[in-house]
């Protein structure tokens, strides 16, 4: 960051001696910033940028206009400048590989190289059902080098599920695991790959195996020619030298899908060069990675972090890949693979800390974590007792920089940067070149109150467009309605004086006590701070006959013993150290939250619900990790609007 900074300085002459000096200079002129970022990584093109930002209007700027260039490229390149591994696998039994760099770029050749041989053409598309491990990568990298584009999810969907996802693309080529291991169990996905493969009707399925488990190629299940991951990386007859499509900037590199608990899943489409500035960007500048580091974000391929997790190779560094679940065989495993791999850089949630906090776990005596310099977390916010905890059983010396993005532009908004200080419970700053605020309701900037989490600029990594949206209605719709012309994220937040940011929640799930609006972050951090509260969910729900409800529901620990207790103590917390208002009118005791696939409590699908709409309507079941866990709200919604719960339920499952 000091090394851009000072090159900033020299070429622009204008005085950057502080970090809010360079960021008000990359919002300022957006176009020089982006341009700095550009030369400064050596972003490798066949053809030059005409222009960097056409106009500063949202949505519809157009970024480096006249360039080619293709992400692969800027990745592969370190094959040749460095010698440590490019990707380390680990396994739920500690089993690892690694994969060098001369090996993933033989890999991507050769996989290229099939999908040309079975006719994948630029513009067509290859998805993946596959695990967090070295195969998604080396899918994804040799589908973007061709000029395909990708899109993926984890194993763990049903095939009705993945197919709400990867149908919308009509993919030519489907990737697919034929099992995975997940809390000690190995489950058989090859039915399930076999009726995804009739849904999706591709040309052709790559089967990977696990636990040789594998299909008979001899007989494919479908009319679509099938052949083993062995066959398509084998390359026989390719040359030693990949041959990159050189594709437009903002060709489509990836799909990535909305969360789907609302309904069919957004696709939301991703740009090569806006990819490429942002990521090297983020994780070059901000989280000052190179290829000396060793990158560990846990993460699988339904969440936004695996692209994160991919883009990390842009800058040459080691991935670290985990194909299995954090949990398992005890909530320690991820502090065990940051020891074992000398990780300098551990991403983690919220939740993952606190199950460590739960557990009583002392990482910092525990392990030897003498190369971590950065925890970084994300997924939801982040409570203060967290830094607290971590300043104290892991390191003094290791920050916990707090991170807030979106799917929506495959990065963040906010988080940490070197020299910026860390104040516990808040995100240090905004990132360079994006022009965050809070705004109220009539549009205008707040500090120290909560409002709207906007952006006031274009971002590179802003979407193409959403799939299947023709005119950009949907997209339209989903950002800029509120306040045209200006990106509405659909986060409440607070910007303080200070410069740092809280996030409190999403704003289409707020709470709202006699006219005062609550984040609903704000409660589960003092609950979910209690012993014996494993976690919280709070709703606020208003009622068709005018009132307004706002329960609290608590997953306990299997330790507690007094309920009633329990429930007292959490109440009191929350008058205290919040206020009366952020007391819950009414408290349910549950078996667990549930969450989409991708760690986030369903707060507004079962908000509808308790107001009484039908499941099918406001949930797509196929998108929650526990299913079973929603016909609880469902009863309870029956209960609250005198209907037949048993219906609701029929409704449910159908």
């Amino acid at each position: 960051m000091s090394t851009f900074a000072r090159a900033v300085a020299e070429r622009h002459g204008v005085t950057v001696s502080s970090y809010a000096d360079l960021y008000e200079w990359s919002v300022e002129h957006p176009e020089r910033f982006w341009a700095e970022v550009w030369q400064h990584f050596g972003v490798v093109a066949s053809a030059p940028y005409d222009s960097v930002l056409d106009r500063r209007e949202m949505p519809g700027a157009r970024w480096f206009d006249g360039a080619r260039l293709n992400y692969v490229d800027q990745v592969l390149r370190h094959a040749a400048t460095t010698s440590r591994p490019a990707i380390i696998v680990v396994a739920e039994d500690g089993s690892r590989k690694e994969v060098g760099w001369a090996e993933l770029k033989r890999s991507v050749t050769a996989f290229a190289g099939t999908l040309r041989a079975v006719g994948v053409t630029p513009g067509d598309r290859v998805v993946g059902y596959l695990p967090n491990a070295d195969e998604a990568i080396i899918a994804f990298l040799g589908t973007a080098a061709v000029g395909a584009t990708w899109a993926g999810c984890a194993p763990d969907y049903g095939a009705v599920a993945a197919a709400d996802r990867l149908q919308q693309l009509a993919p030519t080529v489907l990737v697919g695991a034929t099992a995975v291991e997940f809390g000690g169990v190995l489950r058989d996905r090859r039915d399930v790959l076999s009726n995804l493969a009739e849904l999706l009707d591709p040309h052709v399925v790559i089967t990977v195996s696990r636990r040789g488990l594998d299909v008979d190629h001899e007989r494919p299940p479908t009319r679509a020619q099938w052949m083993s991951w062995a066959d398509a990386v084998r390359g026989d007859d390719l040359g030693p030298d990949l041959v990159t499509e050189q594709v437009e900037p903002d060709h489509p590199l990836w799909v990535l899908f909305s969360s789907g608990t609302t309904g069919v899943p957004k696709g939301i489409i991703h740009g090569h060069a806006g990819v490429v500035v942002t990521h090297l960007a983020s994780l070059g500048l901000h989280q000052d990675l190179g290829e000396r580091d060793v990158f560990f974000w846990y993460t699988t391929t339904n969440w936004m972090l695996w692209n994160i997790v991919v883009g990390a190779l842009l800058l040459g560094v080691t991935t670290v890949a985990y194909e299995g679940s954090p949990m398992y065989p005890d909530v320690d495993v991820l502090w065990r693979i940051v020891e074992q791999e000398g990780v300098t850089q551990f991403g983690t949630s919220p939740g993952l800390l606190q199950a460590a906090v739960s557990a009583g776990l002392a990482p910092g005596t525990e392990h030897d974590l003498s190369s971590l310099t950065k925890i970084l977390v994300t997924g939801a916010p982040v409570p203060e007792t967290l830094n607290s905890w971590v300043e104290s059983f892991v390191s003094e010396h290791v920050p916990l920089l707090s991170t807030s993005g979106g799917t929506d532009v495959v990065s963040s908004f906010v988080g940490g940067s070197p020299g910026v200080p860390v104040r516990p419970g808040e995100i240090p700053g905004p990132l360079l070149g994006v022009a965050v605020a809070a705004w109220d309701e009539a549009g205008r900037a707040v500090k120290d109150q909560v409002g709207e989490l906007v952006v006031t600029l274009p971002m590179p990594s802003m979407p193409v467009g959403f799939w299947n949206d023709p005119d950009g209605a949907r997209y339209r719709e989903a950002y800029f309605d509120s306040y045209p012309g200006v990106w509405r994220h659909g986060d409440w937040i607070t910007h303080r004086q200070s410069g740092g940011f809280v996030v409190h929640g999403r704003s289409d799930s707020t709470l709202n006590r006699n006219g005062v609006r609550i984040g609903s972050a704000d409660l589960y951090h003092v609950a979910e701070a209690v012993d014996g509260v494993a976690e919280a969910l709070v709703l606020g729900i208003e009622m068709r006959d005018g009132t307004y409800r706002m329960p609290m529901f608590l997953a306990v620990e299997d330790a507690v013993v007094d309920v009633d207790e329990l429930v007292e103590h959490v109440s009191a917390r929350l008058r205290t150290e919040g206020s009366p208002r952020h007391v819950p009118d009414e408290f349910h005791i549950v078996d667990a939250i549930p969450h989409t696939k991708t760690g986030k409590k369903l707060e507004v699908p079962l908000k509808r619900i308790l107001q009484g709409a039908p499941v099918e309507e406001v949930l797509s079941i196929g998108a929650v990790d526990r299913p079973e866990l929603v016909a609880y709200y469902v009863e309870l919604a029956g209960q609250w609007l005198g209907k037949d719960a048993s219906g609701l339920e029929r409704r449910s499952t159908s």
